[in-house]
């Protein structure tokens, strides 16, 4: 079967192209834990957030929509638990659970998932469809996100909003864009060889 073949079936994503193993599986789940501990490390403060602008959102997107679901899923939960243990590659080099933007971590968790679904059904193929993907795991990450958020710190919902979500809706759709041109034109890419 060629790889042109493969790469428009439904139920595909684009780690499937690699060839199967418990190896390359692994592999993928620690890749993804690592990027999204890199992307973190990309850590811009917001003035009057305790919560900083990062490149972690996309990485947990792009790893969810790249991977699908159960692989998205355990490479935000490796992710998380090493990050909960010790491992410096939350916003900034920091670690631990409990903290202001702790939320988002988990909320990544499940938009990953999400978006590995969703990339299973073909949502990462089109411009139009790898939007709604985006649109949809940042809206779970806030979800999560901005209620974690004033819990965590005692501020009222709105000013968890405030605080942890309107100044990032400018990041969150350039990230959208670049993810809505990466991911189809990857799809176009391995669907010519």
């Amino acid at each position: 079967m060629s790889t042109a073949s493969v790469s428009f079936r439904p139920g595909v994503v684009l780690a499937d192209l690699l060839p199967a193993s418990r190896v390359r599986d692994i592999a993928l789940v620690v890749g993804g834990a690592a990027l999204t501990g890199l992307a973190a490390q990309i850590s811009v403060p917001v003035p009057g957030s305790p919560v900083p602008v990062t490149g972690q959102t996309f990485a947990a997107l792009l790893v969810g929509t790249a991977f699908g679901a159960r692989r998205g899923f355990l490479s935000l939960a490796l992710y998380a638990l090493a990050g909960m243990a010790g491992m410096p590659w939350f916003a900034g080099g920091t670690s631990g659970a409990g903290g202001a933007s702790f939320g988002y971590v988990l909320g990544m968790l499940l938009a990953a998932t999400v978006a590995g679904a969703l990339a299973r059904r073909g949502a990462d193929r089109s411009v139009l469809r790898t939007a709604g993907t985006m649109v949809l795991g940042s809206a779970l990450i806030y979800a999560v996100g901005v209620p974690y958020l004033a819990l965590s710190t005692g501020m009222s919902f709105g000013a968890a909003v405030a605080a942890g979500l309107t100044p990032f809706l400018i990041g969150d759709a350039l990230k959208a864009a670049l993810a809505m041109g990466l991911l189809p034109a990857t799809w176009k890419l391995v669907g010519r060889k």
